[in-house]
C-alpha cells in the first residue's frame, strides 16, 4: 500500500474567530472560577481556625461575593452557562 500526500490546503486548521473567542473567555474564565472557589475554601478554612476578627471575615465576604458577581458578569457578556464552566475530564471527572 503506497502512502498517498495529503494537500497542504487539506492539513490547514479552520479557526472560526468567534469560536475562537468564545472557547478562550470560556477556558479562561474556568480558571478564574477554579481559583475562586480555592480562595472560598481557603476562607473558610480561616475563618473556622479562627484567626480572622469579625471585621476581617466581613471584608472576606464581601470581596469573594464581588468576584463571584463579577465571574457571573463575565460568564454572561461571553454568552456562557455555569455548566460551560465545569469541564469534563474524562476518568478525572468534572473539574467543579
Amino acid at each position: 500500500m503506497t502512502d498517498v500526500p495529503v494537500p497542504a490546503v487539506s492539513r490547514r486548521i479552520h479557526i472560526d474567530p468567534d469560536k475562537l473567542q468564545s472557547g478562550l473567555g470560556q477556558l479562561v474564565l474556568t480558571l478564574i472560577k477554579l481559583l475562586h472557589e480555592l480562595l472560598e475554601k481557603q476562607a473558610i478554612r480561616r475563618m473556622d481556625s479562627g484567626t480572622l476578627d469579625e471585621a476581617q471575615i466581613e471584608q472576606l465576604g464581601l470581596t469573594l461575593m464581588a468576584q463571584a458577581e463579577e465571574i457571573d458578569r463575565l460568564r454572561e457578556s461571553f454568552g456562557l452557562l455555569e455548566e460551560d464552566l465545569n469541564l469534563d475530564l474524562g476518568p478525572l471527572g468534572k473539574l467543579l
